[in-house]
């Protein structure tokens, strides 16, 4: 996300000079800081307990984010009373609360880009029966903002806020196609970490497999996030560099069809264009 710079060089915006002797100049120096790191641990701990399946305990935790044991178990004591986290039921265990899910659900009503895809999403998904997603570039990593299922017994089910490698996903190959291989570089971690034995978890594969999805403007994978498992994948190029992209994702039984294969792909590149299209008016 972008962050945006205070006017005038203050922390206020205002612009107004303070003398460096001033009671403001002192607040500004020294509580400042203790704020921001303040922030910055709430931040880390809510992201932390947002990846894990199973409740942390205050061990746990400190042993991930290396923060004193009084100051974590302050902190956990406000968000628990504030809803942001919540205890099992010996009071022992920390997990993810009620708050981050409306914060999350805020965030999915208010973006035009969800909003927009929606009908897209399910034009989609009619058409070829399989499930279809639209995720977003965040760092180095891709984030689901929405889905819809295929009514197929045997289909993926996925769900919103996943959150998965980019060079892992065809939804991330995508996105990362639409970037040099420089940026590429120095957008991802030094190691790749691999789903699955066919992940692309080395540099020269990927950039080999980035430069194919720009010839042919979408990205494939089969096995590379999840065993069994197909995708295609077509960037949104309504911005430039594309930061949303969509795909369909089939199990092989049912990709391992050439003609339902062309079908899926066909689908996906002519909806990213619509899509796209609209997006440019929003």
């Amino acid at each position: 996300m972008d962050s945006t710079p205070t006017r005038g060089g203050t922390p206020d915006g205002s612009g107004a000079q303070r003398s460096a002797t001033s009671p403001a100049a002192a607040r500004a120096g020294t509580s400042a800081p203790t704020a921001v790191k303040s922030a910055d641990r709430t931040v880390e701990l809510l992201e932390l307990l947002s990846r894990t399946g199973e409740p942390l305990t205050l061990s746990e935790i400190h042993r991930e984010l290396s923060y004193p044991k009084s100051s974590l178990f302050v902190l956990l004591r406000t968000l628990v009373a504030r809803g942001w986290v919540e205890t099992d039921r010996r009071g022992t265990g920390y997990s993810i609360g009620v708050r981050a899910l409306l914060v999350g659900t805020s965030y999915l009503d208010r973006d035009p880009v969800i909003r927009a895809a929606t009908r897209v999403l399910e034009q989609l998904r009619a058409e070829v029966d399989e499930t279809v997603h639209l995720a977003r570039l965040d760092g180095s990593d891709v984030v689901y903002l929405a889905s819809r299922e295929s009514a197929h017994q045997l289909r993926l089910t996925s769900r919103v806020g996943r959150r998965l490698p980019a060079h892992a996903t065809s939804l991330g190959k995508a996105l990362l196609a639409e970037r040099t291989d420089a940026e590429v570089d120095a957008l991802l971690p030094g190691d790749l970490v691999a789903l699955t034995p066919l992940t692309l978890a080395d540099r020269p594969a990927l950039f080999a497999d980035l430069a194919l999805t720009r010839a042919r403007g979408y990205a494939a994978e089969r096995n590379e996030n999840t065993q069994g498992l197909g995708c295609f994948a077509v960037a949104l190029d309504y911005r430039h560099p594309a930061v949303d992209a969509i795909s369909c994702s089939v199990p092989l039984v049912r990709l391992d069809d050439a003609d339902h294969a062309a079908t899926v792909l066909d689908a996906v590149q002519r909806n990213a264009k619509e899509l796209s299209s609209l997006l440019r008016t929003v």
